[in-house]
């Protein structure tokens, strides 16, 4: 064995737990004096005084206790005495804050509270159900992977119960190949399952935000063992909970990381993996231990509202004395009053923070923008443009046995985009496809599917509806078509059912249906008012006549007008 670690030792490599694995570089200062690497120097992208970080602590966690927002599931966390329904309550809210604003989850949260109130209800919701409460929130699969994972936590742990802490990663337990994680936290499990997308089969993939923020619970991590994954935290998003299991551990979302950022000068591109990492090693390094769900809130909060990405309310932070970017701003500022002086003084470079070749450093080619102040951090990569999409889409009407119009929805596939929602019947397009060649192309799919003689003149065109995915730039070319008879579908095509207007939007249809809807709605409406024609004109007064009711005062004009002869 020991000619074997000398052999390690040779070709560079260390020997841990019993296998050999490369030995860390060394520093380009060379070895301390007693043979280890010397330590890196201080930078300003770290806290390393114990002193600074209470006081931002006290500061931040002080500041959140007078100005926090009134939310329903910091009420609920708070109120709730039962910890499995803390933790599915801190859980739902944090899948439908990802991407989504408070603003517009507050009322899909209650609803969705009222409706499923503990996990074990949720469980024996069908998806159908589940889609339709969700309809117009976007990001749908959200709500489908919540569907899933509160079954199998329903079926597998306790009959609902969830997993209470515990030191283990199921996924360690579980995954043929191990975890990538092994060695480190349940968050950086999960930060590796969502950069790789290796999902096991058996279970929903949900992210690393909503691990921490419900620490990390079974149905968050990719873990499915029956030791729970817990080595996580408390947290929350900008929406900021209670957290569920108060795990010492920090979060990190688009709130923290603009925070951070701008407390520490990171400049580098903050989705890069050496920023993500510092960021989740400051975010630990920062949490209160003995509040950490509150300053993981308070963090979030902080970004939610003051530390906003465009103008900033610097002067209502609570921890602008710990802003390495408020620094930077006063320095400028300093060096442009002297120099009205002629006493200019040198400013440090943001570049410059005493390392050379700083991951963390803005990069050369992005230098510091003045007029841009503290919001030069966080620096992102530019944003990969949306695929152009186009579809035909058709409304199929007919009149319902009320008098009223009755439209066909189909359901979509139960995998990709907008899986299982309903839309009116639709059929993508090429980019360069002409108008009429679409025409003929949609009638050819209506005739195949509802089996009448549909014809490209047929189809009455209203307008082009376009709405934008996170990925798609999505054009729909909207026709419609009123039938006058019943229609036989072909079922085996895909499901589909006729519907009244307040069926359709009771039903689980995009927010992007919606809007091809009220395209029609108005197209008719349109038609409606010019059909009717203008009003009878009513008989004209005879010549002479006064134009004026007794008691109504005359214009100026009328006043001055001289008489008229009889």
């Amino acid at each position: 064995m020991s000619q074997l670690r000398a052999a390690a030792a040779a070709g560079g490599l260390r020997w841990s737990s019993g296998r050999a694995v490369p030995a860390a570089r060394r520093s380009r200062k060379g070895a301390s004096p007693r043979g280890g690497t010397a330590a890196p120097p201080p930078t300003p992208h770290v806290f390393s005084d114990p002193a600074e970080i209470g006081a931002l602590r006290r500061n931040l966690l002080a500041w959140y206790d007078r100005c926090k927002r009134d939310l329903p599931w910091r009420t609920l966390a708070a109120t709730e005495p039962d910890a499995d329904r803390r933790a599915y309550a801190v859980w739902v809210s944090e899948i439908m804050l990802q991407q989504t604003q408070v603003a517009t989850v507050i009322d899909y949260y209650n609803r969705w509270m009222q409706k499923w109130p503990t996990l074990q209800a949720l469980a024996q919701a069908s998806l159908e159900e589940v889609n339709e409460l969700w309809a117009g929130l976007g990001y749908y699969s959200r709500g489908k992977r919540l569907q899933e994972a509160a079954k199998k936590v329903a079926w597998s742990w306790a009959w609902g119960a969830f997993p209470k802490p515990s030191v283990a990663c199921g996924w360690c337990l579980s995954w043929p190949a191990g975890c990538p994680g092994r060695l480190r936290t349940c968050r950086s499990c999960c930060r590796e399952w969502d950069d790789t997308r290796r999902e096991p089969s058996h279970l929903s993939r949900t992210g690393s935000l909503a691990c921490g923020s419900a620490s990390c619970v079974s149905p968050l991590c990719p873990g499915s063992a029956p030791a729970p994954c817990i080595a996580g935290s408390t947290g929350t998003s900008q929406r900021g909970n209670s957290g569920s299991w108060s795990q010492a551990t920090g979060v990190v979302d688009g709130n923290v990381i603009r925070v951070l950022c701008r407390l520490r000068c990171i400049g580098a591109d903050s989705s890069s993996p050496a920023v993500i990492d510092q960021l989740w090693d400051m975010a630990n390094a920062l949490v209160d231990r003995s509040r950490p769900g509150d300053f993981n809130q308070a963090l979030m909060e902080l970004g939610a509202t003051v530390c906003v990405p465009k103008a900033p309310l610097c002067g209502e932070c609570p921890v602008k004395q710990h802003c390495q970017a408020r620094c930077r701003v006063e320095k400028e500022l300093a060096f442009a009053s002297q120099k009205l002086f002629g006493k200019p003084t040198p400013v440090p470079d943001v570049e410059d923070c005493g390392v050379g070749g700083c991951p963390l450093c803005p990069p050369a080619t992005e230098p510091w923008d003045s007029s841009l102040g503290v919001t030069n951090f966080p620096r992102k990569a530019a944003k990969k443009q949306p695929r152009v999409a186009r579809t035909a889409t058709c409304v199929l009407e007919r009149r319902g046995c009320h008098g009223a119009p009755e439209y066909l929805i189909v359901q979509r596939p139960s995998s990709g985009l907008l899986a299982g929602l309903w839309e009116f019947p639709s059929l993508p397009l090429d980019q360069d496809l002409q108008e009429e060649k679409q025409r003929e192309a949609l009638a050819d799919h209506l005739r195949a599917w509802t089996g009448w003689p549909v014809v490209a003149g047929g189809l009455r065109f209203v307008g082009e509806v376009v709405h934008i995915f996170s990925h798609i730039h999505q054009t729909y070319v909207v026709y419609s078509l009123t039938l006058d008879g019943d229609v036989t579908l072909d079922t085996a095509l895909s499901p589909s059912r006729w519907v009244t207007e307040e069926g359709f939007h009771a039903s689980a249809v995009s927010t992007a249906m919606k809007k091809v809807l009220k395209a029609r709605e108005k197209q008719r409406g349109e038609e409606s008012s010019s059909g009717k024609g203008s009003k009878r004109k009513r008989g004209t007064k005879p010549q002479g006549a006064s134009s004026t009711r007794p008691g109504t005062q005359l214009s100026l004009r009328a006043f001055l007008r001289p008489p008229t002869s009889p």
